[in-house]
């Protein structure tokens, strides 16, 4: 029972990756919206910013599999 509450808590990572990367997107679209010749930096500066943003997710959803299938 402990263990399914301890996976369940390190997947919840995978929603504020979530959040942070539909966010970020978000300002990303008005930032080129309001500087169109920046669009190439902007956008790369976001897909780093995504790429980390998701790398968490996946950390939390590992944790909670080992998790699983070792203290389960």
């Amino acid at each position: 029972m402990l263990t399914a509450i301890g996976a369940a808590i390190a997947v919840f990572s995978g929603i504020g990756a979530g959040v942070s990367i539909a966010n970020a997107t978000g300002k990303a679209v008005e930032s080129i919206a309001r500087q169109p010749e920046a669009a190439g930096e902007i956008r790369s500066t976001m897909l780093i910013g995504a790429a980390l943003s998701e790398a968490t997710a996946v950390y939390g959803f590992v944790i909670g599999v080992l998790i699983i299938l070792f203290l389960g």
